[in-house]
């Protein structure tokens, strides 16, 4: 929930990162690799109606072109995910092939000085294990740590940090909720069961990879954080619904699973405010339509991650594992860069203890049930050609990291709207594009 911090007042002098910062971008297997065909979203974009991943943005094969480029850029660290349906197509049959392709994937990584985070799971399940209930049923929980005692003896060497599962609390949402993904269904426990499940198998997988490296490799999640306020400030209806859902959305699954996050990954998009009408409260605000928003209506609203970050008490490191915005106009992006990475360096001047900032994403992908509209990338992608096309945000991200701050020269973005030819002075033109 949003606390009362006062704020600072900016300056322009350069905003410095702390040293060792890991700055990044990252992306999920299923959103970019193409060819997925043995996972539940597979069957399930083929019915009418759904966007079709199909070749996506073809990285199972691409894979050293987009490293190089996010290395050109300054990245040091990248995250990305690995495809269980791909290891794992047939129940209990492993896949050599894929396991040697991974280990390539993420040796490729290594080989360009890039630290490693790995998720293992990142919303697509195995056909069969959706065929037998999905998280539902218990028995997945013994599946995945199955399929991550696989992958440990082969992969493990090149990871730095574990992600063990990406936005329990969106999957839950979309699936039994919105009932806009995969296997969806009106569930009431079959909700509560695959929530429980999730957490259990983060729990189990923990201890795991524990067991395997008890020196290091930390272990976390990817959490989708909510940054919650009152329409009215004076509203106790309204600043009750607030710290109601502060605890359900945000602090609930690292409460069922205490004591087992070496950091906290926080991927943060939405703010929302709550306001009533008569007794009971409604959302307002996250699809603004007063504030700077991004292709998708999502409000663009900077002191949303200084929110959230202040609002989470554990003093273990945080690695903002996704934060990004949908954009065509790449004057947008620039600025939710400077503004949102402003917030970041405002919190850690306060005392939190965050660590690094992956960009979501590092290559326009497949946005699920969204599809290809939406362009979250710092390098575009022409789908027709698989052409890589770096966007002239991704320099500016390349100049904060190169300096670990944002400098002076920079906060120019903050007043105007800023051309491309603006943003590419100064910078090797060359490099702004890439033929694969």
């Amino acid at each position: 929930m949003p606390h009362d911090h006062p704020k600072e007042k900016h300056d322009h002098a350069t905003l410095n990162f702390p040293d060792g910062f890991l700055w990044g971008a990252a992306t999920s297997a299923h959103q970019v690799e193409g060819g997925n065909t043995h996972n539940n979203w597979w069957k399930w974009e083929s019915l009418p109606g759904h966007a079709r991943s199909g070749q996506a943005a073809d990285q199972y094969n691409r894979y050293e072109e987009d490293f190089d480029l996010a290395k050109s850029l300054n990245h040091n660290a990248h995250r990305l995910s690995i495809e269980w349906s791909r290891i794992e197509p047939e129940e209990g049959k492993f896949d050599q092939n894929a396991i040697g392709h991974y280990k390539a994937v993420l040796e490729a990584l290594k080989k360009r000085k890039m630290a490693v985070m790995l998720t293992l799971w990142h919303f697509t399940l195995p056909k069969w294990v959706t065929d037998q209930g999905g998280w539902e049923n218990g028995a997945t929980v013994k599946y995945f740590v199955r399929f991550v005692e696989k992958i440990i003896p082969n992969l493990g060497e090149y990871v730095d940090f574990w992600i063990t599962v990406n936005e329990p609390g969106v999957y839950i949402y979309e699936t039994y909720i919105e009932r806009a993904w995969p296997n969806a269904k009106k569930s009431f426990w079959g909700m509560i069961k695959s929530y429980l499940n999730i957490a259990s198998a983060h729990k189990k997988v923990y201890k795991l990879l524990h067991k395997r490296y008890p020196a290091g490799k930390p272990v976390g999640i990817a959490n989708n954080l909510l940054s919650f306020e009152p329409f009215h400030k004076h509203s106790l209806l309204e600043q009750l619904t607030v710290s109601l859902n502060d605890v359900f959305i945000n602090h609930l699954f690292y409460l069922l699973t205490r004591k087992t996050h070496d950091f906290l990954g926080i991927n943060y998009y939405f703010h929302v405010r709550f306001k009533h009408h008569g007794f009971v409260p409604d959302l307002a605000g996250s699809f603004s339509q007063t504030h700077e928003a991004s292709d998708l209506g999502w409000e663009i609203y900077p002191e949303g991650i200084f929110d959230v970050l202040t609002d989470l008490s554990d003093d273990i490191p945080i690695y903002i594992t996704e934060c990004g915005i949908a954009s065509t106009n790449d004057d947008r992006r620039n600025r939710f860069l400077i503004q949102y990475l402003q917030e970041v360096a405002r919190a850690i001047k306060m005392g939190v203890n965050v660590r690094g900032f992956f960009y979501w994403s590092l290559i326009d992908n497949f946005e699920w049930h969204l599809g290809f509209e939406p362009r979250f990338g710092l390098i575009e992608i022409d789908y027709e050609t698989q052409k890589r096309i770096v966007r002239p945000s991704a320099l500016v991200y390349a100049e904060i990291i190169a300096g670990n701050g944002i400098p002076h020269s920079l906060m120019k973005f903050l007043g105007h709207t800023v051309t491309a030819d603006e943003v590419l002075k100064g910078f090797d033109q060359k490099e702004t594009a890439h033929q694969p």
